[in-house]
């Protein structure tokens, strides 16, 4: 993974590490995710009239990606009603890396090196022990877990799915500026039918419409960059290190406390991060 593509993965760790912080200061979860998928969408569609149409061959997965997105989006609100977001989100995209590493090796036929595969292990070891120590906290149950590792099956599908989809469109920012826009339309027509409400505080969420919307909209579209240009195994390991982000934005600016334990699961990331970067390819 060159420096180029490495700096911009992290960049779009540090972005969406801050719109999930932005949502979970919200009192309502669905609408706060309301906000910042309907602004993510008018960002995709603002963005169609500056690049070329995605070729016709990854139509398919465009439609997928869709599907997938709204899944994840879902499952990650059902989460959150029943779990904790400190207990949610690490499973959640901790899982995640583990997933596309195993699919992409018995299934893609693709190759790592051991320092690669070391890397992936010791981030996804760090995401999930900040999960674990964060659990004391304040965890609700399983219902919580079970439902964030649903979500990290669904986060796992579509960046397997956007990553060889933005391969065949030719236009990545094509290819995810429709993904973005239909995803938003489908968010919007299908969320009002077991939660009314969750629309109606649009008009008065315009903060979080574009600065939540656009933050989400950069984040993902620099990862999908990233994808056409390294592995999808390790730009997803690498994408799922905005949990450090979360957590010193906790620390600092929420006045979180932080424990040695938080530290050594981060010090246990930052190594898996630095593995990768010194890795070849």
């Amino acid at each position: 993974m060159s420096i180029g593509v490495f700096g911009i993965v992290l960049l779009a760790a540090l972005l969406h590490a801050g719109w999930n912080a932005l949502v979970k200061s919200g009192l309502d979860k669905t609408r706060s995710m309301a906000a910042v998928v309907i602004g993510q969408g008018a960002f995709g569609g603002l963005i169609l009239f500056f690049v070329p149409a995605p070729a016709a061959v990854s139509w398919p997965y465009l439609l997928i990606g869709v599907a997938l997105h709204l899944g994840y989006q879902l499952f990650l609100i059902a989460a959150y009603k029943v779990g904790d977001l400190t207990q949610v989100y690490p499973i959640a995209r901790g899982i995640a890396p583990v997933l596309v590493t195993g699919i992409s090796v018995t299934v893609l036929g693709i190759s790592f090196d051991m320092p690669q595969l070391l890397a992936v292990g010791l981030i996804v070891c760090g995401i999930i022990s900040l999960g674990l120590v964060r659990r004391r906290g304040g965890s609700r149950g399983g219902a919580g877990t079970l439902l964030a590792l649903v979500t990290g099956c669904f986060i796992a599908a579509y960046s397997l799915n956007d990553g060889l989809g933005a391969r065949l469109a030719g236009s990545p920012m094509g290819f995810y500026g429709w993904i973005a826009l239909l995803n938003a339309v489908a968010f919007a027509a299908l969320v009002p039918i077991w939660e009314r409400a969750a629309l109606s505080a649009l008009p008065r969420s315009g903060m979080l419409i574009v600065v939540g919307g656009g933050a989400s909209f950069a984040a993902y579209a620099l990862v999908i960059y990233a994808f056409t240009e390294a592995p999808i195994a390790l730009v997803t390991a690498l994408r799922e290190t905005s949990i450090i982000f979360a957590l010193m934005i906790g620390v600092f600016k929420l006045k979180e406390r932080l424990d040695l334990a938080k530290v050594l699961s981060t010090f246990l990331t930052l190594i898996g991060v630095a593995l990768l970067r010194l890795s070849k390819g």
